[in-house]
Formats: C-alpha cells, sequence, structure tokens
C-alpha cells in the first residue's frame, strides 16, 4: 500500500499533456482494426490469440513521434489503448461466435447477422471496460508492488525509452514484412506445405508434424520456453500415449462418438473423434479450478472496489480521476435490459441476469490472471467454457431447448468472454496509463472507442473468413469455437460422451496435483501436436538467451525484447496475409477464384523437406533480430 502512495508517475499529475487527440484517435481506430482482424485470424487458425498492447505502442512510437514529429507520450498511450482494444475483442468473439456459422452451415439455423455480431461484441466489451473501472484502484494502484502486469510495464518501457521508439518500430515492420512473404510463398503460391505431418506406422496411432508458420514461432517466443512446453506436454500425452492405446484396445470395434472402426483412424482421425473430448473435459476442468483457487480474491477485491463508491471526482488529482460511479452503474444496468430487449441478441431476462453475474467474477478474474501471468496467457477459454456448461443446464431446465437454447447459450458464452478478454486488455492498458501518468478517465474512453470500432468490423472479418474457408475446415479449424459448440450440443442434447469429458478431468486434477498449470496443458492436449512443436523451438530461441551469460543485464533485456518486436511483427504479418489470402479466395475470376489461379504448387513444389528448410531460415532471421545492434540514431 505504501509502495503505491508513493509512486511517482512519469509524467506527474500536475503537468497537463495532449491525450485523446484526433491523431490519436485516428491512429489508434487503425490499428484496433488492424490488430483485431489479425488477431481473428491467429484465434480461428492456431486457437491462441496474443496481446497487441507491446506492438501497438511501438507502431505509435514510430508514427507519431518519428514520421508525425509530435512529443506527448500521453497521446501515445491513448494511441495503444484504443488499437489493443481490438485485439481483446477479437479473441472473445472467434472463441464463441463461429459456432453459429457452423449450426447454418449444417442448416439447424441462419447465421447471425452483422448487426447481431456487433451488438454482441459491443455489449460484452462495454460491460467489461465498465466492471474494470471500479476495480483499478483496488487491483491497479493499491496493488502496485503486488501485481506486475507484464505487458502493461513493457508497453510503459517502451513509451517511455522515447529516441529509441524510431529503431524498436522497424524491429516489429522488419518481422511484419517477412512474416507477409513466408505466408505468401507457403499458402498463397503454395510452393511448400504449411504443415509438415509424419505418421508412425510401427506405432500405431501415433504421429508428429509441424506447422511451419511465422506465428507459431512467435506465439513460442513470446509465451517462452515454459508455456510452450505444458503445450507440447499435453499434445505429447494425447498422440503418443492416449491415441496409441486407443488404437491397441479399439481394434476393429466402432466407439461412440465415432461411426467407423477405430483401426481404419489415421492419427488426425482419432484426434477429431476422441481426444478433443478429453481436451474438453481437462480444460473445463482447469476453468472450474482456477475459479475456486480465485474466489477468496474475488470477494476481497469487490469489497475493495465497493469502499469507493460515492467518492466526488472533482478534487481527485488528474492521474486518479475514472468515469464516475454513477455513470458505470447505469451503464451496467442499461446494458443487462438492452442484452435483455433487443431482438437480434438471442438472450432473455434469466441470460442477461447470468452475463451481469458471472461477467463482474470473470472479470475480477481475468485481470488478476493478466496481472501475474499476461494477456498472452490470460485463459479466457476456460472461464468461456466454465461458463457455457452452467448457463446451458440452466437455460435446459428452464425449458429453452434445441437450437435457440443452444444459440442463447452460446450468444452468452461470447458475451462473458468478451468481458473477460476486454477486463484483462484495459488492466493491462491502465498499469501503463498509472506508470506513464495518464489520465485513467481518458484511458477508460479511449477503450471504449477501441471497443465500438472494432465491434462494428469484426463482423466482416468473421463473414469474409467464412466465406473463404468454412470454419471447422483443415484451413480454418477454428478450434475454440468448435470445441464450444461441441459443449453447448452435448449438454443440450444429452449425448456428450462423458466418460471421454471425465477422463479429460481426471487428467486435469493429476495434472494439478503435480503442480503443472492446468490450462496451457489441456490446451495442448486439445489441439494438434503440429501446433506446439514450432512453438517449442520459438520458446527455447528465448531460453537460451534468457539463460545465456551477457556482459550486463541490460543487454540481455535487450535483446529478448529484439526477439519479443520481431515476433509480434510474425504474428502480425500473418495474420494480415491471412485476412488477404481470405479476400483472394472470394474474388472469382472466370470459374476460378483468385487464389486457386495463385497456386503454384502444380508447376513448383518443394515438399515438406523444403517447408522445413524455411522455416529454420525464418528461426535463423529471428536469432539474427534478437543479436543484432540496433542503430537508435
Amino acid at each position: 500500500m505504501n509502495e503505491a502512495n508513493e509512486f511517482k508517475p512519469y509524467i506527474p499529475a500536475d503537468q497537463v499533456l495532449p491525450e485523446i487527440t484526433p491523431v490519436s484517435v485516428v491512429l489508434g481506430i487503425l490499428l484496433a482494426v488492424l490488430f483485431g482482424g489479425a488477431n481473428a485470424y491467429l484465434g480461428l487458425k492456431v486457437g491462441m490469440t496474443v496481446s497487441a498492447s507491446i506492438p501497438a505502442a511501438v507502431i505509435s512510437m514510430g508514427v507519431i513521434r518519428v514520421v508525425l514529429k509530435r512529443d506527448s507520450i500521453l497521446e501515445n498511450n491513448i494511441v495503444q489503448t484504443i488499437g489493443s482494444a481490438g485485439e481483446s475483442l477479437a479473441a472473445g468473439a472467434i472463441f464463441t461466435l463461429p459456432a453459429l456459422f457452423m449450426w447454418a452451415k449444417e442448416g439447424a439455423a441462419q447465421a447471425p447477422s452483422l448487426v447481431e455480431i456487433a451488438l454482441i461484441t459491443f455489449a460484452g466489451g462495454v460491460i467489461g471496460i465498465l466492471f474494470m473501472i471500479p476495480l483499478r484502484t483496488a487491483l491497479i494502484v493499491q496493488e502496485h508492488g503486488t501485481l506486475p502486469y507484464p505487458e502493461g510495464k513493457a508497453c510503459a518501457e517502451v513509451l517511455m525509452a522515447g529516441e529509441e521508439g524510431g529503431a524498436s518500430a522497424s524491429t516489429v515492420f522488419l518481422g511484419l514484412g517477412a512474416a507477409a512473404v513466408y505466408k505468401f510463398i507457403a499458402d498463397g503460391l503454395c510452393i511448400f506445405p504449411s504443415e509438415v505431418d509424419y505418421e508412425i506406422k510401427s506405432y500405431k496411432g501415433s504421429g508428429i508434424g509441424i506447422d511451419v508458420l511465422p506465428a507459431l514461432l512467435g506465439v513460442g517466443y513470446i509465451c517462452g520456453a515454459k508455456v510452450s512446453s505444458y503445450l507440447l506436454a499435453g499434445g505429447t500425452l494425447g498422440w503418443f500415449v492416449i491415441m496409441p492405446l486407443i488404437a491397441l484396445f479399439g481394434g476393429d470395434a466402432v466407439i461412440y462418438p465415432g461411426t467407423d472402426p477405430v483401426s481404419s483412424m489415421n492419427p488426425f482421425g482419432l484426434w477429431r473423434t476422441y481426444i478433443r473430448y478429453i481436451g474438453a473435459g481437462a480444460v473445463a476442468a482447469g476453468g472450474i479450478m482456477s475459479l475456486v483457487k480465485s474466489m477468496p480474491l474475488i470477494i476481497r477485491t469487490f469489497r475493495q472496489a465497493m469502499k469507493g463508491f460515492g467518492v466526488k471526482a472533482g478534487e481527485l488529482k488528474r492521474t486518479t480521476q475514472d468515469l464516475p460511479m454513477n455513470f458505470v452503474i447505469a451503464g451496467i444496468g442499461v446494458m443487462a435490459v438492452f442484452m435483455w430487449l433487443c431482438p437480434f441478441i438471442p438472450v432473455n431476462l434469466l441470460g442477461a441476469v447470468i452475463i451481469i453475474i458471472f461477467g463482474f467474477f470473470f472479470a475480477t478474474v481475468s485481470s488478476r490472471m493478466v496481472g501475474l501471468v499476461g494477456s498472452s496467457n490470460n485463459p479466457v477459454s476456460g472461464m468461456a467454457i466454465a461458463t457455457l456448461l452452467i448457463s446451458t443446464m440452466i437455460l435446459k431446465a428452464s425449458g429453452m431447448t434445441g437450437i435457440a437454447g443452444m444459440a442463447a447459450a452460446i450468444s452468452i458464452g461470447s458475451i462473458i468472454c468478451i468481458i473477460a478478454a476486454i477486463a484483462g486488455d484495459t488492466s493491462q492498458d491502465l498499469k501503463t496509463g498509472y506508470i506513464v501518468g495518464s489520465t485513467p478517465k481518458k484511458q477508460q474512453i479511449g477503450e471504449l472507442i477501441g471497443v465500438t470500432v472494432s465491434a462494428v468490423t469484426i463482423g466482416g472479418v468473421l463473414y469474409l473468413l467464412s466465406a473463404a474457408w468454412p470454419y471447422g475446415s483443415d484451413q480454418l479449424p477454428a478450434p475454440q469455437a468448435m470445441l464450444m459448440k461441441m459443449v453447448v450440443e452435448g449438454v443440450m442434447n444429452g449425448n456428450l460422451p462423458w466418460a471421454l469429458v471425465f477422463s479429460g478431468v481426471f487428467i486435469a486434477v493429476v495434472v494439478e496435483i503435480l503442480g503443472i498449470p492446468v490450462l496451457p496443458f489441456a490446451v495442448g492436449l486439445y489441439l494438434p501436436i503440429h501446433l506446439s512443436t514450432p512453438m517449442i523451438i520459438g520458446g527455447l530461441v528465448r531460453l537460451y538467451f534468457e539463460k545465456k551469460k551477457e556482459e550486463n543485464e541490460k543487454e540481455r533485456r535487450r535483446k529478448i525484447e529484439n526477439g519479443v518486436l520481431y515476433s509480434s511483427g510474425l504474428i502480425a504479418g500473418e495474420g494480415l496475409v491471412g485476412i488477404m489470402l481470405a479476400v483472394f479466395a472470394v474474388i472469382e475470376i472466370g470459374d476460378r477464384s483468385l487464389g486457386d489461379i495463385m497456386n503454384l504448387s502444380e508447376t513448383v513444389r518443394l515438399g515438406g523437406l523444403g517447408g522445413l528448410a524455411f522455416f529454420a531460415i525464418l528461426t535463423a532471421s529471428l536469432w539474427y533480430m534478437i543479436v543484432r545492434k540496433k542503430n537508435n540514431k
């Protein structure tokens, strides 16, 4: 507490600098759309998203300070605040809403309209921000020395670097360019396969492979070796233990939910049919265990937040001014009524109540989680699964069944998923503002701007990707949304393969007893091992430089930061080209799409070895960017 009271921000409270300006708002909006689209593609491809706060801060520094010759750190902070909101809203949306598209493809319902998507995402985003306003003092200020908020601190360091902004921004853009060219060659021209796969014939049921993609290398580096190893451990259990055992004992039998003999299935067939249910149980159990362990913290934080109710802002310093509490309470009430009465949101009064109650709890959990482990490791999907299990059972018990009940459950889960994601992002942004001396009220307005713009645009991205590649296909597996769909259908129809689900639950219990973080392990078990293998490579590269002896600690931090910036560019570059390729896939020229015309695989095909060689070159480029000396002039 004393540390928080004694903390002096970079810009003192009595100094006023430009914050919300036309330049900061326009640039922030552009970055919100940019990173929202890129992260939507990444999440639909691999089931994970990465915080955009750091690259948004770096690009803001590069554009505002270097290009426009403007000199206000608080203006830059507003840019990254607005820009990162798009990424978080996209993360919550793509984990759930594609399930509605999948039901439409199956003929069970109509696809959600652009208006429905916009209103659902807008509601979740606004509620998530409003919930974080009364929690700011308790979590950001009073626990300044307890909760580090790693991305928030990193953004503050980037913004305070000042003169280094241009050189740091160039590192992000180099990564973006390298990934864009690589992705275009791999999945646009199709000169080499982006997935290299090998089935181990002598060990039936098992297989190994690697998706040789820039974003996965970057995700692995940013998450680090420890988190990447948990993912790989889960994949190893699935692909080298459980699947071979199913193949061994299954033989020619047809085991539900499969419809073909086990002996006729390849490793991917075994994974699709059985492992995903086991992974679902593990992820759900991990989310529930996280909630149970966080309950004392939730109760304590709620009590602290209520102590600030009714305090007038007139006499507060600039750096302690939040949006008024009466605005927050009224806003939450209005959003609850809006969700209940709006015909475009399939949520009744019971659903609106569930959203408000669970939303506040999960916003608190999310903020504390990102305060300890960072936004990239925020277990949003685990919270969403726990919500879906509970809300679907409540809706079913209340008589709301069938496709209407399932659509309502997905809508509830989507809004709460967005609440959790936005709450985590807002926490990191408010921590950055606390360190640099921003005005909290203006940051909160910036968050609302970012959410509003992103809600309008995210529907277009979802429709574009759906038109190019159906959700659930090999090109766009949408693993988290597929998992949510599977859970809701199983609970509502009473045919969830509970034996497989509970196997995953008790695997999670064993992992928890061993002291291993359950959620990354469970996600690794649920996803194909092909996604974990490139991530561990990125994680091992970072581990080498973390353990390597350097002349001083400053040099070690410089190299690790270089890798983070370049990896952020790799992720953004692949996501942007992925969206561009989706556009090409829906543009028809004659009787062929532009994507098919560009495909050169019939004439030039390097094969799996070519893919491995290109991935090795990409990894070498990451290594080079880490060790290179930047010219800061």
